[in-house]
This record gives structure tokens, C-alpha cells and sequence, in this order.
């Protein structure tokens, strides 16, 4: 499938333009196109400007809130609950990690637990907010529920992300952001668009049985937890995704398991949900509640450049430090555009017609 490039500037331009005419304010339609795009920077195109549409559908379907009042409805020193009033989940998760910040600036740590969201975008885009500070950012979300946990056929979890963001001092921070499935679902939507098929070890069908048809989910198959199966330690992705599930939600008050609304629209909310909307938690910690911050961003420059210049297996390069990719293509991607998938175009062209917002060409 063809791809072109175009500027940070022109999609934030439209991006921004439609999230003002669903009704979102100034700062706030700001705010989620930063969150937005900042995937399609970092090369998380799942989870970029693609899902603009999207976000539009939730909208109308009255299950994202444009205007909403976010409020702490619980809290110590160094802990919130927000409920997000429904929010757009772009706008929702940078106020919670910043109160999450506010509080360690304060107390050393911040932890914000998130009840009444909806999609966050990537989770590197609210744990990265606390680099600035000297702090470590944590960042997690549940999601709707496209994951069978290990030896199950049932679908009870979500992709359920976990980023944490580490500053460094003169090398760029340490950012590890990874879904605790084998591969996040938006990889799959794209090699559902590309028309190919899914490496073994993703997803398995109805049955459970392994398979690399990238169209199983629609056929009641499931996404793999991290590990693909108990044999390569499917277990411990299966875990993972439940802490997350747990501190998102269970803590938060927001919806768990196979409660979580889903992303698309189109797909009818579960039945008996016992929390409200979708969850997220974040953390901050002050380097300085631990020791001087400039020895620990000295000392992490050295872990960074040890682990780049390990010796390397035939026929590969380099050891890569989680975080390391991404800033390449930020810097690439800044400089000669951001390039979108011609399906992905034809969306937004779609898109910008129905509120008269022309998308131009590259």
C-alpha cells in the first residue's frame, strides 16, 4: 500500500481544526493533538492520527465528552482519583500525570489513579511529561478486552500498556512503552490494511489454536499475551496485563476485564459494567527523593552507553536501549514528514469533508 509524507505542521493543523469542531476547547483540542501525533513522531502509527476518525465516532455516538469538568474525587499528599468525566482520553490522562507530578514536586512521588476516560493514545506521551522535571514518569491504561489469558478461549483483557520514562543526562532518556500483548492491536489493523498476514504468535482463533489470519478477532479470536504461549512465558504477559487491569481500574473505579468499552464506535458496550468508563494510573518520583539528580542522570549516561556498545549476536548492528528508535524517527520525521498509509488518507479526506476542513496534499 502507497504511503506520503506530510509536515507535523499541516496534520496538526486539521487534527486540531476537528477536535474544535466536536466541541473541544482551544487548550484542549491543543493538548489532544499533541497527544495524538506525538505517535505518529515516534513511529506508533497505530495509534496516531489513524485513529482521528475514530475519536470522531465516540464523539457522536455521546460516549466521549467534549467539555469535561475533570475532578478529584479522592486523595493524600501523594495520591488522586480522577474522574474524567468522559473525556476525550488525549485530554484526560495529561491532566491526571500532571497532578501525579504536581503531587511529587511536593512529596517526593505522585500516583493517579483514572476512572471515566476513554482511549489515551500512547502511554510514552504522558509518562515522557515527567522527564522535564527530574522525575521518572510511569504510565499505564486498561483497554477493551481483545486478550485471552493463557490457556483461556475467552477475551478479558486489553492490550493494557505499561510505559515508564527515565531522564538521562546528555543521552537521550530511557523510554520502555510496550503493550504486554505480543503485538498491540493497532499492528494488526495495519497488516489488516496492508492485506498480510500476522507473524505466529499473536493472536489464535476461536478454538485457540495458533494462527496468522489478521482478521481473526472478527472471527472470535483472540490477541496473545506477551509470550504467545505458556511455553515462551505467556504467563507472565497474562500477568502483567492484569496489573494493569488492577491499577487502572480496579483502583480507579473504572471498568475492568471484559467491562472495558471498546474503542470502535460500532461495537455495542458490554453488559453489567461495574465501574465507569476506562482506567489509567499514572506515577512521577522525584530522582532527588532518591539521591542528587544530576549523579543519577550522570550514572544513567553510563548504563545507556554500556548497554549501546554490548557486544552483538551475527549480522546485527547495535544493542538498541529502549527509546532509542523512536527519537530517531522523531528527528527524521520532523525534518521530512510524517508518512500516512494511502487508506489512512482517504479516511481523513473523508474526515475533513463532512466538517469542511479540506485535507491538503503533501
Amino acid at each position: 500500500m502507497s504511503s506520503s509524507n506530510y509536515s507535523l505542521s499541516q496534520l496538526s493543523a486539521f487534527t486540531e481544526a476537528i477536535f474544535r469542531k466536536i466541541g473541544c476547547s482551544e487548550q484542549d483540542a491543543t493538548t489532544a493533538t499533541r497527544v495524538l501525533l506525538s505517535a505518529d513522531l515516534r513511529g506508533i502509527d497505530s495509534h496516531g492520527i489513524a485513529r482521528l476518525s475514530g475519536y470522531v465516532r465516540l464523539w457522536e455516538a455521546t460516549r466521549v465528552n467534549a467539555t469535561p469538568e475533570m475532578k478529584i474525587i479522592h486523595e493524600t499528599p501523594s495520591t488522586a482519583v480522577l474522574d474524567g468525566d468522559a473525556g476525550l482520553g488525549l485530554v484526560v490522562a495529561p491532566y491526571a500525570m500532571q497532578v501525579a507530578i504536581d503531587k511529587a514536586k511536593n512529596v517526593g512521588t505522585g500516583w493517579v489513579s483514572v476512572q471515566n476516560s476513554n482511549h489515551y493514545g500512547i502511554a510514552a506521551s504522558h509518562a515522557m511529561m515527567a522527564l522535564q522535571y527530574d522525575m521518572i514518569g510511569i504510565s499505564m491504561t486498561n483497554a477493551s478486552a481483545l486478550v485471552a489469558p493463557t490457556f483461556s478461549v475467552e477475551r478479558l483483557l486489553g492490550t493494557n500498556p505499561i510505559c515508564v520514562a527515565v531522564p538521562a543526562g546528555t543521552e537521550a532518556p530511557f523510554v520502555a512503552d510496550m503493550a504486554t500483548t505480543t503485538a498491540a492491536n493497532g499492528k494488526l489493523e495495519i497488516l489488516q490494511r496492508k492485506k498480510e498476514a500476522a507473524p505466529s504468535g499473536w493472536i489464535q482463533d476461536a478454538q485457540g489454536n495458533s494462527t496468522t489470519d489478521a482478521h481473526a478477532l472478527k472471527n472470535g479470536g483472540a490477541l496473545l499475551p506477551l509470550g504467545g504461549d505458556r511455553e515462551h512465558g505467556s504467563h507472565k504477559g497474562y500477568a502483567l496485563g492484569a496489573i494493569v487491569d488492577i491499577f487502572s481500574a480496579v483502583l480507579s473505579g473504572a471498568n475492568y476485564g471484559p467491562w472495558v468499552p471498546p474503542f470502535p464506535a460500532y461495537v455495542p458496550m458490554p453488559t453489567g459494567m461495574p465501574g465507569k468508563g476506562i482506567g489509567h494510573f499514572f506515577g512521577a518520583m522525584r530522582i532527588d527523593a532518591f539521591r542528587p539528580a544530576a549523579d543519577f542522570k550522570l550514572h544513567m549516561d553510563q548504563w545507556i552507553r554500556r548497554f549501546k556498545s554490548a557486544r552483538t549476536v551475527e549480522g546485527v548492528d547495535r544493542v538498541i536501549v529502549p527509546g532509542e528508535p523512536e527519537v530517531e524517527l522523531e528527528q527524521d520525521r520532523r525534518l521530512n514528514g510524517i508518512p500516512l498509509l494511502s487508506a489512512v488518507v482517504d479516511d481523513l479526506k473523508l474526515l475533513g469533508d463532512r466538517f469542511s476542513i479540506p485535507f491538503l496534499k503533501p
